[in-house]
Order: C-alpha cells, then structure tokens, then sequence
C-alpha cells in the first residue's frame, strides 16, 4: 500500500519538530538529574537529603515530553516511509535504531547498575566482575517487547529506543497489507471527528482509556508503553495532514486551558493515592486512581496540540529555503547519540557529587552542567567524527553537496 495522505502533505521540513526533539532530550539531563534527589523515586544513584517537589516538577514535564517525541517520531516515519517503502523502512529503523541499542546496550548500560550497587559500602565487586551477571539474562516473552530481563538486565533509558523500533517494525506491514481505501476512511473519519472545534481534544480519549485501565508505568517516563504506540500513531497518520495542523493551531489555546485544569486536578489526586498504604496509583484500578489516570492522559494529548499548535506558523518562500543555524543543525543531527549517552554520564557524574556536604540545589546544578558538559563532549570527540562510531550510534551519513 502506498501512503497517501488524503490531502497532499506539507513538503516543507518543519523546523520547530526538530527544535522540540532537541529540547526534550538535552531536559532529560535535567529531569534525571532531579531523580537523584527525588523522594519517590527509586534512581541509580540516592542523595542523603531528598525532597518532594521534584515529583511536582517533573509531572510537569512527562506529561508532554516523552509523548512529544513518539508522535515526531510518528511524523517522521510518514516521510521515510513515503521515500523508502515498507521494507525500506523496516531496513533503515533496524540500522539506525537496533545497532545503536544493542551497542549501547552491551557497553554502556551495565554502569548504572553498578553505581547502584557500589553506592552501598559493603559492595566491594570490581566492575569487570560485575558485568557476566548484568548479562545473565533470560526470556520473558509476556513483557513485549522488553523479552529480556534479568536480575541486573536492563535496557535502562533506552526503553525509548525498544518501543520506537518496535512500533517502526510493526507499523510497516501494516502500511503494506492495509487495503488503501481502509486507510483512506480512517483518516476521514478522525478528520471528521477533529473538523469540529475543539473536537481535536476527543482524540485524547484513546489514550485516557489506556491509561485508565492499563495503567502507567513509572519506568517508562510515567506512561504506559501502549499509549505511545497511540501518540506514535497520531502522527503518522494525523500530523502530516494540513486540516490537523490547522486544526491543532484553531484549538491551541482551548488545548492549553483544558490540559492545564486536567492537570490542576489530577496532581493532587496522585499524591492523595499515593498516600494510602500499599496503595499504587500507576496500577491501582479503583475510582480515583481511574480518574486520575484518565486525566492524566486527557491532559498529555491536549498539552501536545497546544503545544504543536502554538508553534506551527507559516514559513515565508525566502525562509524555507534558507539554511538551518549552525546550532540548530548540530543539535537536529545530534539527538539520538545525545539520548543514548546521557543518563551513564548523569548517573556517573551524581555517584561522586552526592558525597558532597552541599545544599541539594548546588550539587543538582553541579550534576546538571558537568553531565551536560560531557555529554556533548562525548558526542563531539568520541562520536561523530569517524564512520564507525556514527553507525554505532544510528546517525546517517553526511549527503554531499
């Protein structure tokens, strides 16, 4: 089946997607950064001296952030799709995001674990021992499609590499068998839903009900892994379509209203279920955790049409030919190595700053500037400049001009 949206798509690149993508991962070094002194989260690496607002701050931030990136992702799998086929695609996802996993996986992900065990005194096991048992795994199918677990076995933050490479590796047959007038009336049929304004927001529910019923899961940015399938979905199919996006610009504001008093409500709600002993409100399937839940992801949907929305505007001819900043472009093809290097460093960089007699806000902005420091460093020296670290870690190669 060929993808042919039912209007003809946008052609222009979209610069503020990659602006966004980029924003989203270099705040993950600030969000993992807070975890270290979090209250409520169980991270690697445990200030003496923790605090709640963290939880706050940081429910502030997964509502929208890692849901923002599965649905660019989406959008850019429209494209690639469009150019390669489906088998091409499948080809290219399994390059540019199965070898950087399996390598980082095999290198770097065995240093969290270790730092966690070596924060206990009476751990004494050198790291070269350490790491058959982190590789001492088994199969555990009922947990798709994270099939390998282990007592120290973990794919770590790369749960987003797992998921986006098995939603690409899903999402293709489907392009291929799906008869093409099914997918035509599917389309037609949200873009009748969304015609309406704000009826845009009504396509949140799919993801309330997910995350009502299905629960969240905190190792997963605090979202149920098939949730994102439904973000990763929406923009493959809706963002690349010009009636959505001038829907998503008419019901921004409505958007930005509604995803804010969801949230005003539904905060409180987790902190009283969290409260009650022995309680989960990821998990629970009582009437406030359900509610709450529902809010939650009620509130995700509509934070990213308000935010996509908001920056959405019109690009002049002389600007859409106009190359990118300098900047731009180092961080637009940075983005995935950037991902896949920053929570070993953060987590290494806070193991010897929480010894530190410090007030918490100094030793975070001391984890927060060194990790961003070495990260980018990382990537700049180690990274992208021969072949073979650039296949590692799924970047394409530059097109000659």
């Amino acid at each position: 089946m060929r993808i042919e949206p039912s209007r003809p798509a946008v052609p222009e690149r979209r610069p503020e997607l990659d602006a966004l993508r980029a924003l989203v991962v270099v705040g993950l070094v600030f969000f993992h950064a807070s975890l270290v002194f979090d209250s409520r989260d169980d991270f690697y690496v445990k200030n003496a001296e923790t605090t709640e607002i963290t939880f706050i701050i940081a429910a502030l931030c997964v509502i929208w952030a890692m849901p923002l990136l599965f649905l660019i992702a989406g959008l850019g799998s429209w494209h690639s799709m469009r150019r390669r086929g489906p088998g091409g695609f499948a080809a290219e996802r399994l390059l540019r995001l199965g070898v950087p996993l399996v390598f980082a996986t095999a290198t770097m992900m065995p240093v969290p674990q270790w730092l966690r065990l070596r924060a206990d005194p009476a751990y004494h096991e050198s790291y070269l021992a350490f790491l058959p048992k982190f590789y001492a795994v088994r199969l555990e199918p009922s947990d798709f499609p994270f099939v390998l677990e282990g007592t120290y076995f973990e794919t770590g933050h790369l749960w987003f590499v797992v998921l986006l490479l098995t939603f690409s590796l899903l999402l293709a047959p489907l392009v291929r068998y799906v008869p093409r007038e099914r997918a035509r009336r599917v389309r037609a049929r949200l873009a009748g839903i969304a015609r309406p304004r704000c009826g845009l927001l009504l396509l949140g529910l799919p993801v309330a009900v997910i995350c009502s019923f299905a629960g969240l899961e905190e190792a997963f940015g605090g979202w149920s892994r098939w949730a994102y399938l439904v973000f990763f979905l929406y923009g493959f199919v809706l963002v690349t379509d010009p009636a959505f996006r001038a829907a998503m610009r008419r019901d921004r504001i409505p958007a930005a209203v509604t995803g804010a008093v969801l949230m005003a409500a539904g905060v409180p709600g987790f902190i009283v279920a969290g409260d009650v002993p022995g309680a989960d409100p990821f998990t629970d399937l009582t009437p406030l955790t359900i509610g709450v839940r529902a809010m939650y992801g009620l509130a995700g949907w509509c934070w990213l049409v308000a935010i996509l929305g908001a920056l959405d505007r019109p690009r002049s001819p002389s600007a859409q030919g106009r190359p990118p900043r300098r900047l731009y472009a180092y961080l637009a093809t940075a983005v995935l190595p950037l991902y896949v290097l920053h929570q070993p460093i953060v987590v290494a960089v806070a193991y010897f700053v929480v010894g530190w007699q410090a007030p918490i806000l100094v030793e975070y902005l001391v984890i927060v500037a060194l990790s961003l420091v070495l990260t980018v460093a990382a990537y700049d020296v180690l990274v992208r400049r021969t072949r073979v670290t650039r296949f590692l870690f799924g970047m394409r190669e530059p097109t000659a001009r």
